[in-house]
């Protein structure tokens, strides 16, 4: 399939799935967690606050099903495992990092809003 047979809009196309899986609040912050290189599962877990274990683990083997990210074991003991972007995980952090950035720089402005809509 070409990427112009694919459509998101259409609801049996697997682009949809993968909107899905990047536009997942946890996705995008292990992405971002990644940013600055190879990490160990740990450092990203305390990176990214509020993630429970399963939720992480999931993320981390949805991201390395899809290309986005590569899983290294080291044969030491005990294992030592470390997560890195792929070049596909960099060129979409790309993407991400400004969403990101719109979101704290107008989390000001949309609090606001959130305050006034609750108060009608």
């Amino acid at each position: 399939m070409s990427a112009l047979e694919y459509s998101p809009y259409a609801a049996d196309c697997p682009s949809r799935q993968l909107l899905d899986r990047i536009g997942d609040r946890w996705s995008v912050l292990t992405i971002g967690s990644l940013v600055d290189g190879p990490r160990r599962y740990s450092a990203i877990a305390a990176r990214v606050q509020g993630v429970s274990q399963k939720m992480l683990t999931q993320t981390l083997r949805a991201l390395e099903r899809d290309g986005i990210v590569t899983r290294t074991v080291f044969p030491e003991i005990p294992p030592h495992v470390e997560y890195e972007l792929t070049e596909r995980g960099r060129s979409l952090r790309a993407v991400l990092e400004p969403l990101e950035d719109w979101a704290t720089s107008h989390m000001a402005d949309v609090q606001d809003s959130r305050d006034a809509y609750d108060a009608r």
